[in-house]
């Protein structure tokens, strides 16, 4: 067996478990420890609850189109995961792996919105979410997105986000999730919450 297969097969077998966190630090994606409390750590944890919130209402939905736009949306908010892993001294060695949030990807989701409204007609009453197991899972994604936005703009205010864009983008997605709930039940009977 060659050197390098047996370190395949060592890194296979490395345990999930480290240990590291026992004391309620973390580690940032280029280096750096903080509190599993800190402002880098909760909005990027929140981003992941949103990732899976998505990957649910993917499992529950059968319309291809909105599965496909939930998977895009999912492997960006990875993407946005690691950016707000990432201490502001580091962001050199992000830019370096991975593609920062641009103002494109938020004109992507603005021209996302823009073409699903042309498929059918929003509310204009407030509803009550749960008319189908996947636009309750996407109403689900949307709320923990805007709990990220909160996240992300207290990172801000503590000076620790490098890239505002990370606002706008999360401030659009909820607004595209709210739309893509509405247009998984478009042929649903509105139920109104008041």
């Amino acid at each position: 067996m060659s050197s390098s297969t047996q370190q395949n097969q060592d890194d296979y077998r490395k345990k999930v478990y480290t240990k590291f966190g026992d004391a309620g630090e973390t580690s940032l994606l280029y280096g750096g420890r903080v509190s599993k409390n800190s402002p880098n750590t909760e909005a990027y944890g929140i981003t992941d609850e949103a990732v899976s919130a998505m990957g649910l209402a993917r499992a529950l939905t059968s319309d291809q189109k909105a599965n496909e736009m939930l998977r895009d949306l999912q492997r960006e908010l990875f993407t946005i995961a690691a950016e707000l892993a990432t201490d502001p001294d580091k962001y050199e060695l992000f830019q370096q792996h991975f593609k920062p949030v641009t103002a494109e990807m938020v004109t992507n989701l603005e021209k996302a919105i823009d073409s699903l409204e042309e498929e059918f007609t929003m509310p204009t009453v407030f509803i009550l979410p749960g008319g189908s197991p996947a636009s309750a899972a996407i109403d689900l994604a949307r709320c923990i997105i805007r709990t990220s936005e909160r996240r992300v703009v207290a990172m801000a205010e503590q000076d620790l986000l490098t890239n505002g864009l990370i606002m706008s983008y999360l401030n659009r997605l909820g607004d595209l999730l709210f739309v893509l709930a509405r247009y998984e039940d478009r042929e649903l009977p509105i139920e109104r919450a008041t």
